[in-house]
């Protein structure tokens, strides 16, 4: 299939993506597109926890020197953090120093583990939700795209009650989509590929919620 083409010759795109360099190639390279690497899954959960409240594009702008300041996303390191490592990030000028957000990235690490013990890895927990198949919105308008579904909720519910925080329905769905378990480019974007499987029934839509479609976590 040909990808459909803007007026200026770029391929048309989701609109929440606009021009920018970072938030292109994120759009392009990553976003919707299915991965099982279970380093990437704890990259996300670490800026997916730490963007709440915050702007995506704050923290892909930062995303560097978290990668540096968590020892490469490994989780095993990460779990191992102590007090000194706490103060460490919290002078650390290029992440968001934040001690509720650093602390629970810790206690994260150390749940996002036991997933791994329990499962064989955290790609086949979270995987095990739509039984791998991967759910595809194409949704013809930013403001049909949700902010949280059905799946999200469950999967949120079991992992706040295992402990992790700041990872909410929202945050989870937008994890969902980051990593490809859910695929919700827009119909007219030259990512959309042929639908796979129906999108879950959408509780509110992020229109609703007073933000944008896209990566924008709440």
């Amino acid at each position: 299939m040909v990808p459909p083409r803007a007026d200026r010759g770029q391929p048309v795109r989701c609109p929440w993506c606009g021009t920018g360099e970072l938030y292109v190639r994120y759009h392009d390279e990553e976003w919707g597109t299915a991965t099982h690497d279970d380093r990437r899954h704890f990259e996300f959960l670490v800026l997916e926890s730490a963007q709440a409240g915050l702007a995506w594009i704050t923290i892909l702008r930062k995303r560097e020197n978290y990668r540096k300041a968590y020892r490469g996303f490994d989780p095993v390191k990460v779990a191992r953090f102590g007090p000194r490592e706490v103060e460490r990030l919290l002078a650390d000028s290029g992440i968001v120093r934040n001690r509720a957000k650093i602390e629970a990235s810790i206690g994260n690490a150390k749940l996002f583990l036991r997933i791994q013990e329990e499962w064989g890895s955290f790609d086949a927990y979270l995987w095990s939700w739509t039984r791998g198949k991967q759910v595809v919105g194409r949704w013809k308008s930013l403001s049909e795209v949700p902010a949280h579904t059905g799946l999200s909720d469950a999967l949120a519910a079991d992992m706040i009650k295992r402990g992790f925080r700041f990872l909410g329905s929202t945050i989870m769905y937008s994890h969902l989509q980051a990593v490809g378990v859910v695929d919700d480019h827009l119909a007219s974007c030259f990512r959309a590929a042929p639908a796979r499987a129906p999108a879950p029934s959408a509780r509110r839509s992020r229109a609703a919620a007073g933000g944008s479609p896209g990566p924008r976590r709440a």
